[in-house]
Parts: structure tokens; sequence; C-alpha cells
């Protein structure tokens, strides 16, 4: 008992003093000051004026070392960005609360403050599909597509005490606050008891950093992965109280009308592996392919492709899907 109780003790010590140390190597893009919090943009490949820039937007929990297997393909045809969302990767924490209109006018006013120009083809997985989705509806002008890989559906399931409900039936029609463009959150501000809950789920998560497929990504990016999970301000932005409101909001909009983003070209990509288990797996899993085919309605000129041997995280388990539809949309091929 007396061995077990120091090597927890050991083992608690070492996550706070990860911390509070810094990342493993530096960032590889610029950190950009948005009004007293900075964001990470990492860009490669050569602008060029004929083509547009790709944004690439990743899904919770996840952030720029997740597009690892992407970036460098689409890199050779066009210029190409990803970046990590506040209090992800190298950025630092942003205003809370950490709604979805509020990330879109971060990544915006990131883009500009970078000096990056629209066009942009914007590329979403899961949670980062409503993102670009929110991104082009918000400044339609700027954006000459969108590649939506596994992305979040219109009205998601969500598990409250135990009950399976959509997004729209659990929404309860609080206003959406506006944008804050000054004073982020900072880690001092946490109280100790947030922090010890954080703490808490730091741990349960030691070792799972990088479960497949991520083990397929490169050394670097499973090194920053596992550091950057295991820090306060990961967990800290992820607080959007206002999330089933703004998806009931998308999901009202999109109702009005079927094609809500005009003739703009859009590739949505699903999965061709299930990853559902239990009795229902099969409707399950028949059911989320039907709502993912139903996002190619959101433009009269969508279209659906099937990436076969892949499960959720498509961006890893075929990078050369992913690449190759947006190609087809910033490239013409």
């Amino acid at each position: 008992m007396r061995l077990l109780l120091v090597c927890w003790v050991l083992f608690a010590g070492a996550v706070r003093a990860q911390n509070a140390s810094a990342p493993p190597f530096p960032a590889p893009g610029r950190l950009i000051d948005l009004g007293g919090w900075r964001l990470h943009l990492n860009c490669s490949g050569q602008a060029n004026a004929s083509r547009p820039t790709v944004i690439l937007e990743a899904g919770a929990g996840d952030f720029s070392v997740d597009w690892s297997l992407v970036q460098p393909r689409v890199a050779a045809m066009a210029r190409v960005c990803s970046y990590d969302r506040a209090g992800a990767g190298w950025s630092e924490l942003g205003p809370r609360p950490r709604t979805m209109r509020q990330q879109v006018w971060e990544l915006h006013a990131l883009l500009e403050k970078a000096g990056e120009k629209p066009p942009y083809v914007l590329v979403g997985h899961s949670y980062g599909g409503w993102l670009t989705r929110l991104f082009a509806e918000t400044y339609r002008a700027e954006v000459a597509g969108l590649v939506l890989v596994e992305a979040g559906v219109d009205d998601p399931l969500r598990v409250i005490d135990g009950k399976v409900s959509h997004a729209s039936e659990l929404a309860t029609g609080q206003t959406v606050p506006p944008v804050k463009t000054s004073d982020p959150l900072r880690e001092s501000d946490i109280p100790p008891r947030i922090i010890g809950l954080i703490q808490s789920s730091i741990r349960s998560m030691g070792g799972h950093f990088n479960d497949p497929p991520r083990d397929k990504l490169p050394l670097e990016a499973r090194r920053m992965r596992e550091w950057s999970l295991a820090q306060i301000k990961h967990a800290a932005s992820n607080d959007n109280p206002f999330e089933l409101d703004e998806l009931a909001a998308m999901f009202s909009e999109r109702k009005k009308k079927q094609n809500v983003l005009g003739d703009l070209p859009l590739v949505v990509i699903s999965r061709g592996l299930s990853e559902e288990e239990g009795p229902q797996a099969v409707q399950r899993e028949e059911a989320h392919r039907k709502d993912e085919a139903t996002l190619v309605t959101l433009s009269s000129a969508g279209r659906l492709i099937v990436a076969a041997k892949s499960g959720h995280h498509v961006p890893i388990d075929e990078p050369d899907v992913v690449a190759s539809a947006i190609r087809g949309i910033a490239v013409g091929q």
C-alpha cells in the first residue's frame, strides 16, 4: 500500500509538473495576438493568386498536429494553414464562453492579422465541420469551397442523465452572447475545485492520448498531443454552455432552406468502416451514414465521398482521400 501511495504521489506530481512545463518543441508556425491572447497558425505551401488558401479545422480535442498527414499533401498544390484553437496546442486561452460564434470570429481575425488572404477552402473534421459551416455562413464572400470530413451532423444526439435526445430537443432558446474581442481567461482565474477536477480527468486519460489510429501520426505530433492534452488550458477551453442552442439554430436554418450554402462547392467525406458497437450498432451506423449524406444538401453543388478504409478519423486513416477532395475544389482536378 505504501508503495502504491508513493507511486500515486509521484504520478500526480508529474502531471502538475507537466502542466507547468513548456511544449516539447517550439511552435512550427506563428503566434498571432488577437487582443490579449495568441493563437498558433501554421501555414505551408506557396500562395497562388489563382488558387484559394486551404484552412484546416480540427475536431474536438484535436489541433494542428492532427493534420500532420494531410497538410504536406495539400502544401504540394496550394497554400494551406492549420491552427490551434484557443487553449489547444501552442495557443493561449481566449475569452469565455467558448461559443462556436466566438471561435469562428477568432479564426477569421487570426487569418486577417496573419495576412492570409481569402478566398478560402475550409476543411472541417468532426466538430470542426460545424465551425467551418458557421464560418461559411458568416463570411460567405470569403469562402471558395467546403470539405466536411465525418462532420458534425445537423441535429446530433446527446445523452443527458442516461436519456438519449436530439440537440434540438434540449435547446433552451437562450441568447448566445456576442463575440468578445478582449479579456481572455487566465489559468489563475480558474477556481481550485475546477483545477482539481481537470487534473483528475487528465490522470484518467494517462497513456491514451495517442490510441489508434493516432499512433499513425508522426512522432513529434504524438509528443505534442501528449503534452497538450495534459495541460489545464486544454480542458478549460472546452466551455460552451450555449452549444445546444447554436446547433439548434443551424438546424433551424437548414430546415428553412435546403441549399443554405447556395451553390458553394462542397464535398462531404463519410467513413466506410463502422465504429458503432452493441445490439443496435447496425441501425446506428446506418443512421450516421444517412446524416452524413444529408449534409450534401447544404449546397446544390454538394457531393459525397465514402472513405472505404476509414473510421471516424479519415484525415489519419486515409489522408490521400482528404487531399484529393481538397484538390478537386482548390485546384479543380
